[in-house]
């Protein structure tokens, strides 16, 4: 009945009328009909009525059908070839065994698609067969390269490779199907399952999606999940760390769960797992008691027959910082100096105050055997300089000093000069009773200060000199500007006489007296240093209240003995903003087989930047305590470089770093970086069927699971078939016996009708 030109043919009208027409007439035929069956609606005989409404019904259609004229229409067709998409996931979890003791998720993917591959080829005249690997972008891959590269990605997105599948197919070939070989173990936008924007994302495919699970479920593993703990903390108040410990293979057995910092256990715990997969929640509380960054571990041990090793640990960083600057302030005797300081630290929101008076001076004889009895309340010198001396960011002792050993802090000297050198903050500010006549009462702790006395007090007044270090220093920084801070100073009151000292070698000092000379220098009147791993500043002077009294006259603004202080504590507890050198990790927290990161900003002295500073920065192993890896580089403009370490190995690490202007040293600086053992992709070896199901769910495909013998009969979308070249009608209608067949059913209806007596 075709013509050999042609290879498809379908069933068409020919009538000419327009479709209005053919529906009006269809209306007619209809109520013909009607009014036939109402005729004999009264004919007592079933049979007869049955007779007669088949014959007008058989004539109604056999008019119908030539008014529609039918005919065939023989046409040249094309069949589309559509694609199907096979995605196989290649992220590092597919490096698991597929069973224990069996091969990898991978190469049992590999043998499936080996297996597949005659159904694959009978396809080949409705489909194009893709296969891609997902790395996580999309790329072609073979199954002998699935069987012998190891998969790579740290990341799983499933979501983002049917999307990318399915971008794919938007010229002439579309996407009848997805199959997906994954092991369900999303980390990113399925991650908590097919649900929400997920789920409208998965729908929006508009193809079917058959997942293939690959993977058993009964992996005997122990890891360390769920991390939960802040970005920071702040010194001396509790903090907690939330950690999750997932057991598989485990059910009865008692886990140990010990948090370290760098090498040093600060907590540990010990958990029971109850069933066979079991997830136990296990909080540390502790109180950092340094500031800085560190680093911090969550270990479980790790057991021979674990299908994973390396998410046995979980290493993080913590910033700790001040919420309060903690301050003792120990005052020899009540003065106007004192008074304004004490003011000063109380109304500071971030200062934490603890002061005591100690009443006396070097001449006084109160006739009492036991002089601690001369302090207002039981001055507790052990609780404070032994127990509790660490607990303080700050010591102060102003116009404090003495002489009698029944009652000097002698044997507590050396507490106080290793608190300093430890990292300690301290300030000695002057007066009559030290640095003067009580100079030679606290000789070990005198050795922690950048001066030591000189002479008598010399009681002129005087107004202070900037050093031209103390100029760009921002503890004497109480301006805008080098200039403005110049001005600023010249303002204030003069100071109504200063002890008398000599600056060490190493010391800076930031503002002398303009006439009084020691060894032919200028008396310094404020100074500091760095002793050890801490800091000192000594202020010559018990009158700095007067540029306080100054500052506020007249309702001035101007604050300089606010801002005095406030920058000396700053300095003091090395205030980021404040240091020379700046270190930052970056990223503090660095996924396994990444560089580590570190930004240097270089300060010159004035605090200005140093451009073309010669930087130098160690990466320093602390489970080994050794170094790993030298970087060097020059800063900008800004002040700022960045240098980059190739990865290391897993573990916290210290980065310490070193700058140089020339034969200038800027100082140094530290921070903190946590390698991880395994990324998000290792820490889990387990599988997720539920997800795949969902997935194939939503898009209406089907869910399965290897091992399977062959591809079963996956859900897919037919390609269209497209019309081309020329067609060719064929009438149906023209022929006789359909005339004929009209005639005998009009016929036999008259007949029917005279015989049963309706014409």
């Amino acid at each position: 009945m075709n013509s050999p030109s042609f290879n498809a043919w379908k069933l068409v009208s020919l009538s000419p009328l327009p479709v209005w027409a053919l529906v009006l007439l269809a209306v007619g035929l209809v109520a013909g009909i009607a009014l036939a069956a109402w005729g004999v609606r009264r004919e007592p005989s079933r049979g007869r009525r049955l007779l007669l409404w088949g014959l007008r019904l058989g004539a109604g259609l056999a008019a119908f059908f030539f008014l529609l004229e039918p005919g065939i229409r023989h046409l040249q067709v094309a069949r589309m070839k559509n694609r199907v998409a096979v995605l196989v996931d290649r992220s590092a979890s597919m490096n698991f065994p597929s069973e224990p003791g069996g091969p990898t998720r991978s190469a049992q993917v590999a043998a499936f698609l080996e297996k597949a591959a005659p159904t694959f080829a009978s396809w080949k005249d409705r489909f194009t067969v893709e296969v891609y690997g997902v790395d996580p972008e999309l790329s072609p891959v073979t199954p002998a390269q699935l069987g012998s590269e190891p998969a790579r990605a740290g990341t799983t997105d499933l979501l983002a490779a049917l999307r990318s599948a399915s971008a794919a197919g938007q010229g002439s070939r579309k996407l009848s199907g997805v199959l997906l070989f994954s092991d369900g173990a999303d980390n990113a936008e399925l991650k908590a399952g097919a649900v929400g924007r997920a789920r409208a994302a998965l729908t929006d495919l508009g193809v079917p999606v058959s997942t293939f699970l690959v993977g058993q479920e009964a992996l005997k593993d122990l890891a360390v999940e769920g991390l939960k703990v802040d970005d920071f903390a702040f010194v001396r108040n509790s903090l907690t760390v939330e950690v999750e410990i997932h057991g598989r293979g485990f059910a009865g057995q008692d886990i140990p769960v010990v948090l370290s910092q760098e090498g040093k256990t600060v907590a540990n715990k010990l958990v029971r797992m109850t069933t066979a997969d079991d997830v136990k929640p296990v909080s540390f509380t502790f109180t950092p008691d340094q500031t800085g960054r560190f680093v911090y571990t969550v270990t479980v041990p790790t057991f021979p027959d674990e299908a994973v090793s390396e998410n046995n640990s979980r290493s993080f960083t913590l910033k700790v910082i001040r919420d309060r600057v903690r301050v003792l302030l120990v005052v020899g005797r009540p003065s106007w100096d004192e008074r304004f300081l004490r003011g000063l630290l109380k109304q500071d929101a971030n200062v934490d105050l603890v002061s005591f008076y100690i009443l006396r001076t070097l001449s006084d004889d109160p006739g009492v055997t036991n002089e601690r009895e001369l302090s207002l309340i039981p001055f507790p010198m052990e609780e404070i300089f032994d127990t509790k001396l660490h607990t303080f960011d700050v010591v102060i002792f102003q116009n404090f000093g003495y002489s009698d050993p029944s009652l000097s802090i002698a044997e507590y000297e050396r507490n106080l000069e290793r608190y300093i050198h430890e990292g300690g903050a301290f300030v000695m500010i002057g007066g009559d009773s030290v640095l003067g006549e009580g100079r030679a009462s606290m000789p070990t702790l005198m050795e922690a200060l950048p001066v030591e006395a000189a002479g008598p007090a010399n009681p002129e007044p005087f107004k202070p000199r900037l050093t031209p270090e103390g100029l760009r220093h921002p503890v004497t920084s109480i301006g805008t500007g080098a200039a403005s801070t110049e001005g600023t100073w010249g303002e204030l009151a003069p100071i109504p006489g200063a002890n008398l000292t000599r600056a060490r070698q190493g010391a800076t000092v930031l503002m002398d007296h303009p006439f009084a000379t020691v060894d032919g220098k200028n008396a310094p009147l404020v100074s500091v240093w760095d002793y050890g791993r801490g800091r000192a500043m000594v202020v010559a002077t018990d009158a700095t209240w007067s540029w306080a009294f100054t500052a506020h006259r007249d309702g001035s603004p101007n604050r300089a003995y606010d801002r005095f202080w406030g920058n000396a504590l700053r300095w003091l507890v090395r205030d980021p903003d404040l240091t020379t050198l700046k270190v930052t990790a970056d990223p503090p927290s660095v996924e396994p087989g990444r560089p580590v990161g570190v930004v240097v900003q270089a300060r010159m002295a004035d605090y200005q930047p140093a451009q073309d500073a010669q930087v130098r920065v160690e990466l320093f192993s602390v489970a080994t305590q050794k170094p790993v890896a030298v970087q060097t580089g020059a800063t900008g403009a800004d002040g700022v470089v960045r240098l980059e370490f190739a990865p290391p190995a897993p573990g916290p690490y210290k980065l310490l770093a070193s700058a140089k202007k020339g034969d200038t040293d800027l100082g140094k600086g530290e921070d903190a970086v946590a390698v991880r053992a395994v990324g998000p992709e290792l820490s889990d070896a387990s599988v997720r069927p539920q997800l795949m199901e969902q997935i194939a769910s939503v898009t209406e495909g089907k869910a399965y699971k290897l091992p399977m013998d062959g591809l079963p009969d996956v859900p897919l979308l037919d390609p269209p078939v497209v019309e081309v070249g020329r067609a060719k009608d064929q009438p149906l209608w023209d022929r006789w016996y359909y005339l004929v067949a009209l005639i005998a059913l009009l016929g036999a209806e008259w007949f029917a009708r005279r015989r049963f007596g309706y014409v």
